[in-house]
């Protein structure tokens, strides 16, 4: 486990060290129970409360709580706790992790034609497939798949049990959790007498640098043109990207939204938990969707929507809501006008 004193934290990560630098920390945790060796954060306000109590040896907060944690102990100071508390988290994170084995395991598959940077790492049972390119420092984990003519960029990698389909690429600096299916067949069939006939999913996905996609997500590759996802761009778990579907850069989707097919998504969106996004429809930049929030139509004006009855502008929807909690109390007010009148 690293262990770490405040000094190395503050030298490696700047911000302003209110108390002794020669404490040392050994583990990063909330304010509740917290012990002296926990550098905890406080980015909200509202929280504030719970900051006397803390044990924590460390806490990182803004300037305007500089004083009240300066009362309990010793504070790194910074505009923007959360963004330092996520910096601080890569740093451990690096500490903590074991270097992956440059080269390929000897039950590992690479196929004739296929191109693997010395650098690279190729877990056990992963399969490389010809005319694939694995760039320099990326990381292919154990029973990955990735097909013929598939790429994977600079220091990208790919969870144990990631397919990456033929011909379907992903850019540098890239994280892939466990199941994620890159480049399965979209959803296309024509119907006939009854029956759906396929239609042969002639595309591919293309993934720009530093993407990270969840566990169990999947991203179809296109019918005929591709499926692109974006630079920076940050998928949850569990959702689904259907074929020819552009999502903008630095666009980020929580667990479980469905987006159909051809659906065009800005850049710099959030799009909330088990969302729905429905085809052929365009989503301007800047938009945030609530969670559960169903998008039936195309969004040209940047803001925050929600809802699904249907889904509108979020002040707009929650005064809609507001007033819905009320219908059963107007509809009798309604019926007692109704008989003063008759």
């Amino acid at each position: 486990m690293p262990e770490v004193q405040l000094s190395d934290v503050v030298a490696r990560l700047g911000g302003e060290l209110v108390g002794d630098p020669s404490h040392r920390i050994d583990r990063i945790g909330p304010l509740q129970g917290a012990t002296p060796g926990t550098i905890a954060f406080l980015a909200n306000p509202r929280y504030q409360s719970q900051l006397a109590d803390s044990q924590a040896g460390c806490v990182i907060v803004a300037p305007g709580l500089r004083d009240a944690a300066e009362a309990r102990g010793a504070a790194i100071v910074t505009p923007d706790p959360y963004l330092y508390f996520a910096r601080l988290t890569q740093w451990w994170a690096g500490m903590r992790q074991t270097a992956a084995s440059q080269g390929a395991h000897p039950s590992a598959v690479i196929e004739e034609g296929a191109s693997v940077d010395p650098s690279a790492s190729i877990g056990a049972l992963a399969f490389i497939g010809t005319g694939a390119v694995i760039e320099a420092g990326a990381v292919v984990g154990t029973q990955c798949y990735v097909g013929a003519f598939a790429q994977v960029g600079n220091g990208t990698r790919l969870a144990p049990h990631v397919t990456l389909g033929e011909r379907c690429s992903i850019g540098a600096r890239g994280i892939v959790h466990s199941g994620a299916v890159i480049g399965a067949d979209g959803f296309g069939f024509a119907p006939h007498e009854g029956r759906w006939e396929k239609i042969e999913q002639l595309g591919a996905v293309h993934i720009g640098d530093d993407v990270e996609i969840g566990a169990n997500t999947c991203i179809d590759r296109g019918a005929l043109d591709d499926t692109v996802i974006e630079d920076g761009v940050k998928l949850d778990n569990l959702i689904q990207i259907a074929h020819n579907v552009h999502i903008g850069a630095h666009t980020a989707i929580a667990g479980c939204v469905a987006v159909a097919g051809s659906a065009r998504i800005g850049r710099h969106c959030t799009i909330g938990g088990a969302a729905g996004i429905v085809g052929h429809i365009e989503i301007c930049d800047q938009v945030h969707v609530s969670a559960f929030t169903l998008v039936s139509r195309s969004i040209r004006q940047p803001g925050h929507y929600s809802g699904s009855f249907p889904f509108d502008d979020n002040a707009s929807w929650e005064k809609n809501a507001a007033t819905l909690r009320h219908l059963h109390a107007l509809r009798e007010r309604l019926r007692a006008l109704e008989k003063k009148i008759s």
